[in-house]
């Protein structure tokens, strides 16, 4: 019973923990100083992990994107951007196992002929949702990345909460951005 409060609280913490800033790159030769549009790249989505909100939700975080850029003095328009961004989205159902425990999960079974037996299996405990997005924000005009960071998290299970998570992951990958 122990193990089992533990990996629940264990999946609590995940769950709730911030998402992760990795692989940030800068192009040696970017200055962004030269640029003062931006526009997004069309996205297109595959798998089996796309729901009905989907759409709704990328739409925030382009919004959420487009926010960030608009404080860096970075102006949206629909065509001729001077900057180009590109947003990778990765979404994969986890699910998490634990092993049984004769000391916890009942003793040996009598399968007749005095013959006792125990099997330990995996038992599911939870699912979750795990995610990665990836920013590229590419030159237009060259067709040349100039910076990249990748954020990866535990996605929240309750609808409400996606809104925050996205501010906060999204804020955390331009934390990393050259222009403050």
């Amino acid at each position: 019973m122990k193990q089992l409060i533990i990996i629940l609280f264990s999946v609590s913490l995940i769950a709730c923990a911030s998402p992760k800033v990795l692989d940030v790159s800068t192009a040696p030769e970017a200055d962004f100083s030269k640029y003062k549009t931006f526009a997004f790249y069309e996205l297109t989505a595959f798998g089996d992990t796309i729901t009905e909100v989907f759409n709704d939700r990328v739409g925030y975080l382009k919004k959420v994107i487009a926010s960030e850029m608009e404080q860096r003095q970075f102006k949206q328009v629909s065509n001729n951007a001077d900057l180009l961004i590109n947003i990778g989205i990765a979404i994969k159902l986890e699910v998490q196992t634990r092993e049984t425990d004769w000391r916890t999960d009942g003793m040996m079974k009598y399968m007749g002929q005095r013959n006792y037996k125990w099997e330990a299996k995996e038992i599911e405990v939870g699912r979750y949702r795990r995610g990665a997005i990836t920013l590229h924000i590419v030159d237009a005009a060259k067709n040349h990345m100039l910076w990249t960071a990748t954020l990866r998290g535990s996605l929240p299970d309750d609808s409400t909460k996606v809104a925050a998570f996205a501010d906060k992951g999204v804020k955390a990958l331009f934390g990393k951005f050259p222009v403050q």
